[in-house]
């Protein structure tokens, strides 16, 4: 009907109530250059959320740290004592600036420029690649290298690529047969080149 679904929210709280997750972290995306908004009496969509979901504990956290300049200065500070009246206790920490939720995602949408020739012989664009960046930050912070990086809808294989160039296993579903081979294709390229 012209509104906006709310479709992002709804996902997450599906899974949170009916898949028994626990909404861990959330960023968003700042797109640097979004698709101006013409068709709808609204402004231009600029930011897409970004869910990090886990059973329990996330049992990895690799925070991406950014330079700032008090890192590495001590502080001490008190906090209260958790489920108690009364009582607090002494905080003694270093500061280390890690990214954060927002600003520190900022990055263009990818420019899928590449027209590439399928084994049929039909040429084709994928429609919607992420930045690399994207996938990269996310593996780097929530897996080890050997671990596992499942990506149920592939795409044209950024995900597969990240995992790779970041010493992870990965598994990837996709149910176009044009972007799987794109995938292929794009995968075998990076492998070939040694980056």
């Amino acid at each position: 009907n012209g509104g906006k679904t709310g479709t992002s929210m709804r996902q997450a709280l599906y899974f949170i109530d009916e898949c028994d997750l626990k909404l861990n972290d959330y960023m968003f995306w700042r797109k640097k250059n979004p698709m101006p908004q013409v068709k709808q009496p609204r402004y231009t969509n600029r930011i897409e959320f970004m869910f990090c979901f886990s059973k329990g504990k996330p049992k990895t956290f690799n925070p991406i740290m950014i330079p700032c300049k008090t890192a590495g200065k001590p502080y001490n500070s008190t906090a209260k004592l958790i489920g108690e009246d009364n009582g607090r206790r002494t905080i003694n920490y270093h500061v280390n600036s890690q990214m954060t939720d927002f600003q520190d995602w900022d990055m263009a949408v990818a420019q899928n420029r590449r027209l590439f020739t399928l084994e049929n012989g039909k040429k084709l664009k994928h429609p919607a690649v992420f930045p690399l960046d994207l996938p990269l930050r996310h593996i780097q912070t929530w897996t080890n290298e050997g671990d596992l990086v499942f990506d149920p809808f592939m795409g044209s294989g950024t995900t597969a690529i990240a995992a790779i160039k970041l010493n992870r296993n990965y598994i990837g579903i996709e149910k176009n047969e044009d972007y799987i081979q794109i995938s292929k294709i794009l995968i075998s390229e990076m492998q070939k080149s040694g980056i």
